[in-house]
């Protein structure tokens, strides 16, 4: 992926205003899914237009399923006329996750209980990444998957047939194997169980009993009987959390800065953003407002605060991996040192995130140690831009530009056009902050 290069906003004032923050791209994904295998009509209410989430969208559409964009208050909004469990039919052409890795790994476990041939591919970040690790349950269930890279990355072929329950424990904790070992249970006939050796990301499970999906929870044991069609619903998207991060780092770094964020999501298998901030000393203040499709949702207000360095690891590093770039530039700004550990897995997201956070922050002039699981940060209040490389990644641009704010002179960014993935308005909803006033 690759975009235009442009310099990031050079900060003037304070960041001060309130901001709705768009529709969360995890759950906005799974809501498409479900609604698309539900009975009938579902509307979607407040869900992301990003370049993932359109990638699922597209997805279905090509199975056969009939979804319209409207809005509905300003606010974007999806009409999903769904068929059922049985209703999906064999894609024409090959579905292109585009750089969606949730598009894929969510429909690897979908199709393969479907009784027709699918191909997954993505764009050169997405088919380098490693997908073995979602295959193995499925091909226990009796899944035909074929693969390139010795079985480990796209494109994948899919032959879709009837699987059988299972009883998976997952070696690490993982959203999205999870998910797709739920989502192929939906089609097979008694009861596919995961075992998560600790927790992530629930958002599959709590729309699953939004939809009337039979499931139940038993400690660490979350089990799915498959077979039985559920009806369509509304569903209403809180805002994403980890697009809500970029600004509470802006808003706790950036002297005299006072932001209220709206209608953020605040799963517990998402705050660990807001856990780690609070370590470090920022001044967040939560007001709850309801819940949603068995997601909470609060407004969020984040007050410039000094920082200090802390370490960052085990549960609490695994759930936030999204937010490690933003988390850096907080770092960078704390007084002292932050130590990030057990996050290997930042190696093979878009980027490698690890290096390409530690090459720009040491062109800022900022002191850095990496290690194979993570990096320490050694905060210095004096930055300077730089030209920022970005490997196409999302986080990354978001981050540096962030950065931006507080670096002599701004930072430029090679690929703005990549922010479009996962949040499409951050540009415009950043420069209204920093307008003066």
């Amino acid at each position: 992926m690759s975009g235009d290069t442009q310099s990031s906003v050079t900060k003037i004032n304070p960041l001060r205003g309130e901001i709705l923050i768009p529709g969360d791209k995890s759950i906005t994904h799974r809501a498409i899914i479900l609604s698309a295998l539900a009975q009938g009509r579902s509307k979607i209410l407040g869900y992301l237009p990003s370049e993932d989430c359109e990638a699922t969208l597209r997805a279905f559409k090509a199975m056969g399923i009939r979804i319209s964009s409207e809005l509905e208050r300003g606010i974007p909004c999806l009409v999903v006329n769904g068929k059922g469990l049985q209703g999906l039919s064999e894609p024409e052409n090959v579905i292109d996750c585009g750089n969606s890795g949730t598009t894929m790994r969510l429909m690897t476990g979908l199709l393969s209980a479907q009784p027709f041939f699918s191909v997954l591919t993505g764009d050169a970040s997405l088919r380098l990444r490693p997908m073995a690790r979602v295959m193995k349950p499925i091909r226990e269930m009796g899944g035909e998957i074929h693969a390139r890279a010795n079985g480990n990355k796209a494109p994948l072929a899919i032959s879709g047939t009837a699987l059988s329950p299972i009883e998976y424990k997952l070696p690490i904790a993982s959203a999205q194997v999870k998910s797709a070992i739920l989502l192929a249970g939906l089609r097979v006939s008694g009861t596919t169980t995961v075992i998560e050796p600790g927790p992530c990301r629930d958002h599959t499970e709590r729309m699953f009993q939004s939809f009337g999906i039979s499931f139940k929870k038993e400690g660490n044991a979350l089990s799915v009987s498959g077979g039985a069609d559920f009806a369509g619903r509304s569903i209403e998207v809180p805002g994403d959390i980890s697009s809500a991060a970029f600004f509470l780092v802006a808003g706790s770094i950036i002297p005299g800065s006072e932001i209220k964020l709206c209608n953020v999501g605040v799963n517990p298998t998402r705050a660990a953003v807001l856990n780690i901030l609070k370590k470090m000393g920022a001044d967040i203040d939560l007001v709850f407002r309801k819940t949603t499709g068995n997601e909470p949702v609060a407004d969020l207000k984040v007050r410039a605060a000094p920082l200090k360095g802390c370490v960052v690891e085990g549960a609490l590093m695994t759930a936030a991996l999204d937010e490690f770039p933003i988390l850096c530039i907080a770092a960078a700004r704390a007084e002292g040192r932050t130590v990030f550990r057990e996050a290997a897995e930042l190696r093979v997201k878009e980027s490698d995130r690890i290096e390409m956070m530690a090459s720009a922050l040491s062109g800022m002039g900022i002191a850095v140690e990496t290690f194979p699981d993570g990096m320490a940060i050694t905060g210095n209040p004096k930055w300077k831009g730089i030209f920022c490389k970005t490997a196409g990644d999302h986080r990354i641009a978001m981050s540096l530009v962030i950065a931006g704010l507080l670096a002599e002179g701004g930072n430029q960014i090679d690929d703005m056009a990549c922010i479009k993935t996962s949040f499409p308005d951050f540009m415009n909803l950043l420069l209204g902050l920093t307008k003066p006033g």
